[in-house]
């Protein structure tokens, strides 16, 4: 049994997700921005361990989310599924980039890290400007993946594109399989396959997937933390 904590699983793919892994027998910590949806979301999956709130658009509340996340002890792995698409740039910031970075800083390291990167990365600028756009985040969430993996060799630290899904997201036209957009980060959470022990890698269905070669760029990547560490003041 391993022991996860999932961002963003008040609904969509983070909620499938803990569904699947609550079932596979696994302990599970839920994340919700508010008391009504942490509620709601639990309500939703008999046998989750916990959930914990924090608006991760708010840097503070990140910090200390990460404080609760240590109280409970160490996670076997985090899924920092989290993410906002049509918002404004600080927005985009703050929820794509900065709290998986705080979270990762912050908390105990776990075996595991999985990040959800997307397809539209691919044409992402690797730069944090303020003109940030959501393709833009998803470059920098999988340019952060492959640093932590570079500066942590112990754990596994992975990106995931998890296709264009119909979730409230993604719309509900969108023509890409649901089950099979949350069913990579529960494989590389918890699989004992050779296949997921691997890091600094971008997985889509389970296999790795064509990626932006500029994430591979060490003086990026090491550009990149810096500019977190200096909005954030916390380094990894």
């Amino acid at each position: 049994m391993a022991k996860i904590f999932i961002t963003g699983s008040a609904d969509g793919l983070g909620l499938l997700a803990v569904k699947a892994l609550v079932k596979g027998g696994h302990e599970v910590v839920l994340h919700a921005r508010n008391e009504q949806r942490g509620q709601q979301a639990i309500q939703q999956v008999a046998g989750a361990k916990d959930v914990l709130i924090a608006d991760l658009s708010d840097i503070d509340a990140v910090k200390l989310l990460a404080e609760k996340a240590n109280a409970l002890g160490n996670f076997d792995a985090v899924i920092h599924n989290a993410g906002v698409y049509q918002t404004n740039a600080q927005q985009l910031l703050h929820v794509n980039v900065l709290a998986p970075y705080l979270l990762t800083a912050l908390m105990h390291q776990p075996e595991r890290l999985i990040y959800l990167s997307s397809g539209m990365h691919l044409s992402g600028k690797p730069e944090l400007t303020e003109r940030l756009t959501y393709s833009d985040t998803k470059l920098h969430v999988l340019m952060m993946a492959k640093a932590v993996a570079r500066i942590w060799p112990g754990v596994y630290a992975n990106a995931v594109d998890p296709g264009w899904v119909p979730t409230k997201m993604g719309g509900k036209g969108a023509p890409d399989d649901l089950q099979k957009g949350y069913e990579t980060q529960v494989w590389l959470a918890v699989s004992q396959d050779k296949a997921v022990k691997v890091s600094g890698q971008y997985f889509h269905n389970q296999k790795p997937a064509r990626y932006n070669h500029a994430a591979d760029e060490l003086t990026e990547q090491d550009q990149l933390l810096a500019s977190c560490a200096g909005l954030t003041g916390v380094t990894i």
